[in-house]
């Protein structure tokens, strides 16, 4: 069984360290990271994810402009993107729906658990 490809673009290198330690140990993904919203486009070319989780506020470059590109791009439009998120929590969500600019997200901190089960509906065969 071929792993699927999950790309983490986060700034804050302990979140993207322990989301791929997460998705890793179940044997299912193989996981590539990134801390500089930049480089997201230029990773996701060469890595061909399956499913992208993609923070919101970067610095260097913000993440509705990330998706922007990669929705931009011919080769990678058709890839999920998940926001990942700390400007919302899950209380304040509540029965609302659960996206941003269209797309879907997970508020931070995120439960293993709960991450795993939304990858694992969200990733794209």
């Amino acid at each position: 069984m071929d792993k699927k490809r999950i790309l983490i673009v986060d700034d804050e290198a302990g979140i993207t360290r322990t989301l791929k330690l997460y998705l890793e140990a179940t044997g299912a993904y193989e996981v590539r990271t990134e801390n500089q919203g930049r480089r997201a486009l230029p990773a996701a070319r060469e890595f061909r994810p399956n499913l992208v989780l993609l923070d919101v506020v970067m610095p260097d470059i913000d993440g509705g402009t990330v998706a922007a590109q990669l929705n931009a791009d011919a080769a990678l439009k058709d890839i999920p993107v998940v926001f990942l998120t700390a400007l919302v929590s899950n209380k304040e969500i509540g029965s609302q729906g659960r996206s941003i600019g269209g797309r879907p997200f997970l508020a931070k901190p995120l439960d293993p658990k709960k991450l795993i089960e939304y990858v694992e509906q969200h990733v794209k065969n």
